[in-house]
């Protein structure tokens, strides 16, 4: 890893942000990562397969070598590089700083909201904070596809807030997704999206051993099967929203010292955010840079929207649910919370702007 410069995202040229606009506006910029036969298929199904890394894959591709030739490179995700973030992007095709979902623990008025459980230490949020006011960019650009995910996602709180209005068609098991899409296709549907999140899982909870393997060869077993039964004219896109680093043995603590500077935090593991105290922002900007120069890319909010992580325009509303400085994970490391903790210790991790975290692909195959 280079732990002297971030990966930030290519907004405008290579990120995900692109995949949509390409595919729906015909008066979208050109989008060089998905060629012009895919634009003009007859149907197009986009692929996106939780943490599935650029990096991870080029590492396997004897394992994916359906996959690994398909058409295409790699592009970037968003910052944070975490599934709520760029799935949000990936659907709106807006930066994570104009629709405001900017981490997985949000900021919210002072409590924190887990946008994958749309909780908060209260407990279930969606009547609190209302998904589809919390973001309120139409997926899709207005349009209204048929979204293929797990059927356990409908009507979670982060499946309102990032594809309200769609039409979902849930999956149980791995095979009945590619079911689900081969019957959209021949129903005439010109666009399906589909969503999967067992590689993104597996990696969680066993890092990058034999399970990750299985997960990736059933992926790329899954898209191979799509070939075959999708009709002629049918183009696939394969992306995904971010990469993983094993980080079994990085476990840092937040500098003691800061704690008088701090009034709580938000976001996640490797992009953990610091909100200071009333009046002690700059004070905790240079105490937090000194403490975890050698861990972290140490950056105020400030920094970070001037230098355009989070996108061309941050809203009033998104710089609200940012924190004050941010802790940015270097290498393998990750800092500890004790209110963001779960049943299991994680292995592989993400949301930091390492070129494993990063880079995504962004592939096509055109029957």
């Amino acid at each position: 890893m280079d732990d002297q410069h971030p990966i930030v995202p290519r907004f405008g040229a290579d990120c995900v942000t692109g995949l949509i606009p390409a595919l729906m506006d015909p008066d979208a910029p050109r989008f060089d990562a998905v060629p012009p036969e895919v634009v003009d298929a007859r149907s197009v199904v986009v692929m996106v397969v939780d943490g599935l890394g650029w990096l991870q894959l080029q590492e396997r591709r004897h394992l994916a070598p359906t996959i690994s030739a398909m058409s295409g490179g790699e592009v970037t995700t968003v910052a944070p590089s975490t599934t709520a973030a760029a799935l949000t992007s990936i659907v709106t095709g807006a930066a994570p700083g104009r629709h405001g979902v900017v981490g997985y623990r949000i900021d919210v008025d002072g409590q924190v909201l887990n946008t994958l459980r749309w909780s908060t230490p209260r407990g279930d949020a969606r009547s609190s904070i209302v998904p589809e006011d919390f973001q309120t960019v139409a997926p899709f650009l207005g349009q209204r596809p048929v979204v293929v995910q797990n059927a356990g996602f409908a009507g979670t709180g982060f499946t309102r807030a990032h594809l309200a209005e769609v039409r979902h068609h849930g999956w149980r098991t791995l095979p009945t997704l590619s079911v689900e899409v081969r019957q959209a296709v021949a129903a005439g549907e010109p666009f399906v999206y589909a969503y999967y999140d067992g590689i993104d899982k597996i990696a969680h909870e066993f890092g990058f051993g034999e399970h990750y393997d299985a997960e990736l060869v059933a992926v790329d077993n899954l898209v191979a099967e799509m070939m075959m039964v999708l009709p002629r004219g049918t183009a696939i896109v394969v992306t995904a929203d971010h990469g993983l680093v094993d980080c079994s043995a990085g476990e840092v603590s937040v500098a003691t010292d800061l704690a008088p500077l701090i009034d709580r935090q938000s976001g996640e593991a490797r992009f953990r955010w610091l909100h200071a105290t009333a009046g002690r922002s700059r004070e905790l900007l240079q105490a937090a840079s000194e403490a975890h120069f050698d861990t972290a890319w140490v950056r105020s909010a400030e920094q970070m929207i001037d230098e355009g992580w989070f996108g061309p325009v941050v809203t009033d509303i998104a710089r609200s649910r940012l924190g004050d400085v941010a802790l940015v994970a270097k290498e393998t490391h990750w800092f500890a919370d004790s209110t963001d903790s779960g049943r299991i210790k994680l292995i592989g991790r993400h949301g930091s702007l390492t070129a494993e975290e990063m880079f995504v692909p962004m592939l096509s195959f055109v029957s």
